[in-house]
């Protein structure tokens, strides 16, 4: 089957001022360990994109940068215009599950709204901060379960409270890290129709670093493809071809597309690092 390119209420090629994200030239090594180098990227309001690739290409890596916790080694990065720095407000950051574990006793409540104020559990503006937390708990739809524990609720839920916590400072680009990891099929769909809506009513633009294709294909608009040898940038039908992928990595790599989705073939025996 073959999956046309979307078709795109926004273009591609915006001027750097008025990017949600940018990325010029960008390069990322480790000591002798070249990650991925001269990376040309304008994010626009709304867009969906995808960060493929294997464990240890520097997926995780590119949200650090992003974040401001990982400088880049050559290049420039820059959020809504302006220099990256840690805890940009126009940023929002869904990591991976397993950094929920140390906030299992909290409530989903209580963490979105660690998401408004940090830790200043002062008074001020309780009632304020109250309405705004039951706004985005309903938002996601968690407000069913907004007082158990958050170690009781499930995968998908968890992730759903995870989302109201990113969106809390009412994003222009939310990075997620993996978020559909270990959850089943309906959980995934149900956490990437919530990114879309809030990417299509709000213009929020969304980085997704995740191995599974197949649940966000309907919706994304690019993929960033980060391998062993090089990067490559494009719509889903530009870049997941075995033409493509054999070049990024060097091996014979067949890329079947059905009326399910995309099943690439010969990966798992690819080396990660």
């Amino acid at each position: 089957m073959t999956i046309p390119a979307p078709v795109l209420p926004w273009s591609f090629n915006v001027d750097p001022v008025t990017s949600v994200l940018s990325l010029r030239d960008a390069s990322l090594h480790f000591g002798e360990r070249h990650l991925w180098e001269h990376l040309d990227l304008e994010l626009v309001p709304g867009e969906f994109l995808a960060v493929l690739g294997p464990n240890g290409a520097g997926k995780t890596s590119l949200l650090r940068v992003v974040l401001g916790l990982t400088p880049l080694t050559a290049g420039e990065v820059r959020i809504a215009g302006e220099p990256v720095r840690r805890g940009h407000r126009a940023v929002g950051y869904v990591p991976q599950q397993n950094a929920l574990s140390a906030a299992a006793g909290l409530r989903p409540r209580d963490l979105v709204r660690l998401g408004i104020d940090g830790h200043r559990w002062g008074f001020g503006g309780a009632a304020r901060t109250r309405a705004k937390v039951d706004e985005l708990l309903a938002a996601v739809g968690a407000t069913s379960y907004a007082d158990a524990p958050l170690g009781l609720l499930s995968g998908g839920e968890q992730q759903r409270v995870r989302i109201a916590q990113a969106l809390a400072t009412d994003p222009q680009l939310l990075l997620c890290d993996e978020p559909l990891l270990s959850l089943d099929i309906a959980h995934q769909q149900g956490v990437v129709a919530l990114l879309d809506a809030r990417r299509r009513r709000h213009g929020t633009a969304i980085v997704m670093v995740t191995h599974e294709i197949n649940p966000i294909l309907p919706y994304v608009d690019r993929v960033l493809f980060v391998a062993p040898h090089g990067v490559r940038l494009g719509t889903p039908s530009e870049i997941l071809t075995s033409a493509v992928l054999t070049e990024l990595y060097r091996t014979p790599v067949e890329v079947v597309r059905t009326a399910h989705g995309i099943a690439i073939l010969g990966l798992h025996t690819l080396p990660e690092h």
